[in-house]
């Protein structure tokens, strides 16, 4: 995807929709590299409840992504931009009444309310995730909906996404890649699935209609006032966020895995959408635009686990890193169940275990082995993705787990057995969603890794002794109940 015209000189803002901060950024056009200096950042804090709800204030958020725009303007970046874009949070769902107002906060893709679907005896689940790339689960709009439709008199429904960008130019549309991880498209034909609606008890007009990735907007009068220098300026439809920090991060194509690693954990690969391979069932997809789709697999466990432990061992800056360990090398073994799997697994939350713990063992061993048995978890999906590909990937990491943690990098290396390449940008999802947006592709730019023989070696040794235990942990995990009330 080579850049068809000269930005030199241009700007793009970007907006990245995030889970536990809302951010504004400035890149710059001919690379989508950010302009130093150039971020605001609204820190979110999520309401969780022990009924299983997981939500965001829908106002709060808005109000304070808009404060990072006020910021941003008044120090003097909001200017020479040619296109707004959007990096936003997958599954996210809200309830609207007839005026479009919303009669629920946000319920994100943590929230573990919901209702068993009626179906037809005929339903084929395999058939479903094969052409709409999810699986009948509650993190899916087709299961959301008809718990929201229990407990409010909802008309219409959206996204996060969808209604920041209604907000800001008065259009509720939704883009293919948003629309995706809905769990409610057909991911070859680019619209609403028939029998997803059927199962969620609705029709697509009452969904955001989904507009083509060439799309564009700009903001209503209001917001052109408030922020003269972006007048006119086009916004663009938004990109889901795994698939924007996969582009982000240099993987855009069959050939390379992008494995990200945040709040969570991610290990996915960009293809054409045309003639692509067949869904395995342990897999997802959903779409980066509308040529090219993303296939991989998601893990809950990631810098929410290092986060958890370090505090838990009350670990100071200095010790947050297995300093001494040797990779591989740890006995004991720590499956990081502690905020259960994704689908199609069904693993509740509360499930992690350590397995092998002795008096001998210190805080960098039990550090070590969460951080082993994250790595181990991301390379089973790689392991799918090469042979769903019929080749050995190249391998790019980002994300801020990345960034944070040399060991881990050495770590996943080591697990991964080949060599990889670090992205040296840190906000690989606005990175992605202006690479998208313009049509470039940009380079990971970071340091090359070259695994050590003696670590793989060692990690190729405990592999087996993991699946066995990992076997053990799936078999042992307590029935997931799922609460139907709010």
């Amino acid at each position: 995807m080579p850049r068809t015209d000269d930005r030199s000189g241009t700007r793009v803002l970007a907006l990245d929709l995030g889970t536990s901060s809302a951010r504004a950024l400035v890149l710059l056009a001919e690379d989508a590299s950010p302009v130093p200096g150039a971020l605001a950042r609204h820190k979110i804090a999520p309401t969780y409840s022990t009924t299983g709800s997981a939500t965001i204030d829908l106002h709060a958020y808005v109000e304070g992504l808009l404060s990072c725009l006020d910021e941003l303007q008044q120090n003097g970046h909001l200017e020479d931009i040619a296109a707004i874009v959007l990096s936003s949070q997958w599954h996210s769902i809200v309830g609207l009444d007839a005026r479009g107002a919303a009669l629920t906060p946000v319920i994100t893709w943590a929230d573990t309310r919901s209702v068993q679907p009626q179906l037809d005896p005929a339903f084929d689940e395999r058939a479903f995730h094969a052409r709409t790339g999810s699986w009948l689960h509650r993190l899916y709009w087709p299961r959301r909906i008809p718990w929201l439709l229990s407990e409010v008199p909802a008309v219409s429904f959206a996204g996060l996404p969808d209604l920041v960008l209604e907000r800001l130019t008065g259009e509720r549309v939704t883009s293919v890649s948003i629309a995706s991880g809905t769990g409610s498209l057909d991911l070859a034909t680019g619209e609403y699935d028939a029998e997803a609606l059927a199962i969620a008890g609705i029709t697509a007009d009452r969904l955001p209609v989904i507009v083509p990735t060439g799309w564009t907007g700009v903001l209503s009068a209001s917001y052109a006032r408030r922020w003269p220098g972006l007048a006119g300026v086009p916004v663009h439809p938004p990109t889901g966020d795994g698939a924007a920090s996969n582009v982000g991060t240099g993987g855009y194509d069959e050939s390379t895995a992008a494995v990200t690693v945040g709040t969570s954990a991610a290990v996915r690969v960009v293809h054409p959408i045309d003639q692509a391979p067949e869904l395995p069932w342990e897999l997802w997809r959903y779409r980066v635009d509308d040529k090219r789709a993303v296939t991989g697999m998601a893990f809950s466990a990631a810098g929410n686990l290092h986060a958890w432990l370090t505090t838990v061992l009350q670990l100071d800056e200095h010790h947050q890193e297995p300093t001494g360990i040797e990779i591989g090398s740890s006995r004991v073994i720590a499956i990081p169940f502690q905020a259960g799997t994704r689908p199609p697994e069904t693993v509740p939350g509360g499930s992690g275990v350590y397995f092998g713990l002795s008096f001998d063992d210190t805080a960098a061993d039990l550090l070590a082995a969460s951080l082993q048995g994250a790595s181990l978890e991301i390379d089973r999906g790689l392991r799918m993705l090469d042979a769903l590909f019929g080749r050995e990937l190249q391998v790019v990491l980002g994300g801020g787990g990345i960034d944070a943690s040399a060991w881990w990098r050495r770590c996943l290396t080591a697990t991964f057995a080949r060599p990889a390449v670090v992205c040296a940008e840190a906000e690989v999802g606005a990175r992605g969603a202006a690479a998208v947006a313009l049509g470039l592709s940009p380079a990971p730019g970071g340091e090359h890794l070259d695994p050590s023989p003696e670590e793989a070696e060692r990690v190729a040794a405990l592999r087996p002794r993991y699946s066995v235990l990992r076997t053990l942990a799936v078999q042992a995990a307590p029935e997931l109940k799922v609460p139907t009330g709010s």
